[in-house]
C-alpha cells in the first residue's frame, strides 16, 4: 500500500485527496497546508489523515512513501527538491517548476537517489489525446500541418502567474506529445489587463521541424467556456471538444493541388468535402487515470509518461514564450540542453 501525502489543499487538492483515496493501491496519510480551513475541509471528511501546516514535520512521517505538490509554481521547485532529498516520490502539478534549470536540477537529484518525478499533464493522461495521437500515428490524418488550441473562459483569474504558465502549459504538453517534438522556435504576444505583468490573454505560436506549427490562444477574459483543439493534416482533419458531447470528430476534408504551370499565379485546387464521423473510445476520468498511473509507476519501477523530462520539455517552451511574450513577441530560438 502506498502513502500518500498531499501539499496543499485549497483550489485543486481536494480533488487529488478524493481521486488518491479512491485507488485500492494507496493510502492518503497526510496533508499540509498554511490555511486552518483547508484543513479542516480535509480532516472533516477524512478524520484519520495527519495534518501539518509545516513541511520539515511531514516529511519526517515514517510511513510516507511519495507527495503531491498542488501549491502556487513559484513554490514548486522548493518542495519538490526537499522532498526528494527527504528520500521521497514527488508528484507536482504543472508547470513542473518557473525555468528549465529547475526541472533539471530535480530530475538530476531524483535519479541519483532513484525517485521519481511526476508532472501533472492531466491532458496526457485522457482518453480524447490519446485517441488523437492514435489517429495521428496511424497516418490516418495524412501529413500534420498545423495544430491549433482554444482555451478560454471568463475566470479564474489568477494574480501569481500569467495566463501563459496557468492556461497555455496545458496546450504546449498536448502539442507536444501529438506531434513529438520540441518546437525550434517560438513567439508570444499577450495583455495585462487586471494586473500589470500579469498577462490575462496570450497568443502563442510554435514552429516545428518539417514545416509544422502549433497554435495557442488562452484567455480568462473571454464570456464564452472554450476547450478546443484542431488537428490539421493533408489528408484529413480532427477536431477535439472538451466540452462537447462527441469529443472527437473526423472531417474528410482538404484543398489538392492538381497542377502547376509554368506562370506562378496559374495553378488549380479543388476542395473536398467528405464525410465527417466520431469516432468511439473508452472514457474515464482523467484525474483518477493520472493518479493511479503515479501510484502505479512507484510500485512497478516504471517511467511514467509524464516524468521529469517531459515536465522540462513543457518548461522549456514556456521559458521561450515568456522571453518572447515580455520582448513585444519577437521569436526566440529554443536550442534544447536536457540531460537525461
Amino acid at each position: 500500500m502506498t502513502k500518500i501525502g498531499i501539499i496543499g489543499v485549497g483550489y485543486w487538492g481536494p480533488n487529488l485527496v478524493r481521486n488518491f483515496e479512491s485507488l485500492p493501491n494507496c493510502e492518503v496519510v497526510a496533508i499540509c497546508d498554511l490555511d486552518p480551513a483547508n484543513i479542516d475541509n480535509i480532516t472533516k471528511r477524512y478524520p484519520r489523515v495527519n495534518d501539518y501546516d509545516n513541511i520539515d514535520a511531514m516529511f519526517g512521517q515514517e510511513d510516507l512513501d511519495a507527495v503531491v505538490i498542488a501549491t502556487p509554481t513559484a513554490t514548486h521547485h522548493g518542495l519538490a527538491k526537499r522532498a526528494l532529498e527527504a528520500g521521497l516520490h514527488v508528484f507536482v502539478e504543472k508547470p513542473l517548476t518557473v525555468t528549465s534549470e529547475q526541472s533539471q536540477e530535480l530530475i538530476d537529484i531524483a535519479a541519483a537517489k532513484g525517485l521519481i518525478v511526476f508532472v501533472g499533464h492531466i491532458f496526457l493522461h485522457s482518453a480524447p489525446v490519446q485517441k488523437l495521437r492514435e489517429l495521428i500515428a496511424s497516418g490516418e490524418l495524412g501529413e500534420i500541418s498545423y495544430i491549433s488550441c482554444r482555451r478560454l473562459n471568463l475566470g479564474p483569474v489568477r494574480s501569481d502567474v500569467s495566463a501563459l504558465y496557468d492556461l497555455a502549459t496545458h496546450d504546449i504538453s498536448i502539442v507536444l506529445h501529438l506531434l513529438g517534438q520540441q518546437p525550434v522556435d517560438v513567439n508570444c504576444q499577450g495583455l495585462d489587463y487586471i494586473k500589470d505583468n500579469v498577462h490575462d490573454v496570450v497568443n502563442l505560436t510554435m514552429k516545428f521541424p518539417n514545416n509544422k506549427m502549433g497554435m495557442i490562444h488562452c484567455s480568462w477574459l473571454d464570456p464564452r467556456k472554450e476547450r478546443v483543439i484542431t488537428v490539421v493534416g493533408d489528408q484529413k482533419m480532427a477536431v477535439y471538444d472538451d466540452l462537447g458531447e462527441e469529443k472527437i470528430r473526423i472531417y474528410d476534408k482538404g484543398v489538392n493541388l492538381h497542377s502547376k504551370s509554368g506562370e506562378l499565379a496559374e495553378f488549380k485546387l479543388s476542395y473536398r468535402h467528405g464525410d465527417m464521423y466520431s469516432p468511439w473510445f473508452k472514457q474515464g476520468e482523467p484525474l483518477k487515470t493520472e493518479c493511479s498511473e503515479f501510484v502505479r509507476c512507484i510500485i512497478e519501477g516504471d517511467t511514467p509518461r509524464t516524468d521529469g523530462v517531459n515536465g522540462l520539455q513543457v518548461v522549456e517552451v514556456l521559458e521561450a514564450a515568456n522571453e518572447s511574450l515580455l520582448n513585444n513577441g519577437c521569436s526566440i530560438s529554443i536550442d534544447s540542453k536536457i540531460v537525461v
